[in-house]
């Protein structure tokens, strides 16, 4: 067996896995790498530990150290009593406030990723205090971001637009974020309808209007400052999310306003070893030419009345373990002129939106980024791991449901 052919089955192994089992998935991931890595591919151990993700490491960490040291002191529950107040316990207007805020904090320059490393942690204490599923939030938020993430002034929709230039596809920047805004809000309102029906009633006394004022301490008002001074370092400067994250914390414990020992304690270390880890094969998988045997498929599978659907579904499913910024967009936005020619047709501006919308519909998995993040704002391991199966099923089925809203809408969007 190929290193490619071994790399790929041991990922398929490692998600089925997380799905029927209690194992920590990254564990198992990280050993599967070191194995074929080292024994099929001809790696050396230090070259396997290379595709380690440092810089999302560093994020995960920095931002769960900084909220749980705002948790710790009681920051994060009067913020959330606040909140919850305002909203009168509504968790039926909760789940629309966290969508329109991720959407317009992404769209105005972070992107998807700065804006939910910012949002969740405050979102999820907020949602649990007005009786609002995690998983509802975590979709609400997470879509509501990448909603914006393909906007003209963001980071991910200038790389978007610059490989588009490169296919000869200029000037469609807000075409680009339409398609964005329209796919990831009508699968957020679908989840709206679905979850907000099925969930319990709020339990007597637990209606933020009904919830005493806790009021708020010396403490509480300088890690608000703290957090609020980190916001504007990654929204107006571009700080680095992760580090800067660290060096509120830092302030924090330096200023005597948080324990540090308990917060170091909530941190979630399970949960960033599962994403983490995975990452690992992923990368490996990359290396090996083991997504070559997707995209090997695509001319063969598509045909000009279906090719929309067809590069949204294997683009979605690449992006699945794979960075949409990183690979995805710039591997297949330059292809589109030749893909097209080779399956003797198609829209090329149609084409190139179904790999914008198809690459990013999956993100909310927890094999990527925005996932990732969602899970790891939830200290409870229980509830983080159920919560990570399902994002990961949620994630994985938007390969499919990417495929057909981009076969049916791309073309109108395109033409539009």
């Amino acid at each position: 067996m190929s290193a490619a052919v071994a790399s790929l089955v041991a990922l398929l192994v490692a998600i089925a896995l997380s799905l029927t089992s209690r194992i920590n998935v990254g564990v198992l991931a990280t050993a599967f790498a070191w194995i074929i890595g080292t024994t099929l591919a001809g790696q050396r151990p230090e070259q396997v530990a290379g595709g380690f993700p440092s810089s999302l490491f560093l994020t995960l960490t920095g931002v769960s150290l900084l909220f749980a040291l705002a948790e710790a002191n009681g920051t994060l529950e009067r913020l959330a009593n606040r909140v919850a107040r305002v909203a009168r316990g509504n968790a039926r207007v909760v789940p629309i406030v966290f969508f329109v805020s991720a959407f317009v904090l992404s769209s105005i320059g972070p992107g998807a990723i700065s804006s939910v490393a910012l949002l969740i942690p405050l979102a999820m204490a907020i949602g649990t205090r007005a009786g609002v599923p995690r998983f509802l939030t975590a979709l609400m938020v997470a879509n509501g971001a990448n909603a914006g993430n393909l906007s003209p002034i963001s980071a991910v929709g200038v790389v978007a637009n610059t490989k588009m230039a490169e296919a000869g596809l200029v000037g469609h920047g807000m075409k680009v974020w339409l398609a964005s805004l329209v796919a990831h809000a009508l699968v957020s309102a679908a989840a709206y309808v679905w979850l907000v029906r099925r969930q319990s009633p709020v339990p007597a006394g637990a209606e933020g209007d009904a919830a005493p004022v806790v009021e708020l301490g010396r403490q509480h008002a300088i890690t608000m400052i703290v957090i609020g001074a980190w916001i504007v370092g990654v929204v107006a400067f571009s700080l680095s999310v992760g580090l800067a994250a660290f060096a509120a914390s830092a302030v924090l414990v330096l200023a005597r306003v948080a324990d540090e020992t308990s917060a170091i304690r909530r941190v979630p270390w399970g949960v960033i070893v599962m994403v983490c880890g995975v990452t690992v094969l992923i990368a490996l998988l990359e290396k090996t030419g083991g997504m070559d045997l997707f995209t090997s498929l695509l001319a063969a599978l598509a045909t000009p009345a279906t090719v929309n659907g067809v590069v949204a579904f294997v683009t979605g499913l690449i992006s699945s373990w794979s960075s949409t910024v990183g690979v995805v967009l710039p591997v297949f936005l330059p292809a589109v002129p030749g893909l097209v020619a080779k399956v003797g047709g198609g829209d090329p501006l149609a084409v190139a939106l179904s790999i914008n919308v198809g690459g990013a519909m999956v993100d909310v998995s927890p094999l990527s980024t925005l996932g990732a993040l969602c899970v790891a704002a939830v200290t409870d391991p229980l509830e983080a791991r159920a919560l990570f199966r399902q994002l990961l099923i949620w994630g994985l089925s938007m390969s499919v449901v990417g495929a057909v809203l981009c076969q049916l809408f791309a073309g109108l969007i395109a033409g539009y």
